[in-house]
């Protein structure tokens, strides 16, 4: 199930962007971020006035070991995404999006390419867990769980809402999170694009090759 907000918040002086998460759980009216695009343009990447500062997160990867985001990324084109394996619709479209339009660049390009997925569901994204669900999607993409306020509060730190994984009407355990994919530039390390859910595996095969250099889509 999928809810649509608008947000609203002076940390970006611009008209907003609406935004989506998937899961269940509320009632679709809290704010979800901020973006500097007006709502109704329909771009699927949106490139922000003031780019976002890369989370500073420190979290634990598929194999058991430290990860700390900003080293690990430092200087390689990033693209973040929050989500859980759980999820029956966004998550995996997204991740399958980006792995059949990353497919598309020269061998090299793939390499510096970092695709980071956080769990926004660690009680049950256990590192091996979300290993094997990314590496039948792409082994290269990198898979973060860990504490959740941690992961929390470095979703809010690029504009976006996690919610504690509830239950809904029928009992099934759900994870209520923003669907936006952030780029981070490999020249300054800030989050200077966002992609909505509606972005297609065409529309990241056309930006990709722009976004490994940190240019504009």
């Amino acid at each position: 199930m999928r809810k649509k907000t608008f947000a609203a918040a002076a940390l970006l002086a611009a008209a907003t962007l609406t935004l989506s998460a998937c899961g269940s759980g509320n009632d679709g009216k809290s704010p979800i971020a901020v973006v500097t695009e007006e709502s109704d343009s329909g771009k699927p990447a949106i490139v922000l006035d003031k780019p976002f500062e890369k989370p500073d997160l420190v979290l634990t990867d598929t194999h058991g070991k430290k990860y700390d985001l900003r080293k690990e990324t430092q200087g390689h084109p990033t693209l973040l995404y929050f989500g859980y394996t759980h999820c029956p619709d966004i998550c995996p479209t997204t991740m399958s999006n980006i792995a059949v339009a990353k497919k598309a660049l020269p061998k090299a390009e793939q390499d510096e390419l970092r695709v980071v997925f956080v769990t926004t569901d660690p009680g049950r994204d256990t590192p091996a867990g979300l290993g094997k669900w990314l590496k039948g999607i792409d082994p290269q993409f990198i898979g973060l769980t860990g504490d959740f306020a941690t992961i929390q509060a470095g979703a809010r730190s690029v504009g976006i809402t996690v919610e504690p994984t509830t239950k809904d009407k029928n009992g099934k355990l759900v994870s209520v999170h923003g669907t936006q994919v952030i780029a981070f530039s490999p020249k300054t390390d800030g989050g200077y694009v966002y992609y909505g859910e509606n972005a297609t595996v065409d529309d990241y095969t056309k930006d990709l090759p722009k976004l490994v250099k940190g240019e504009k889509p």
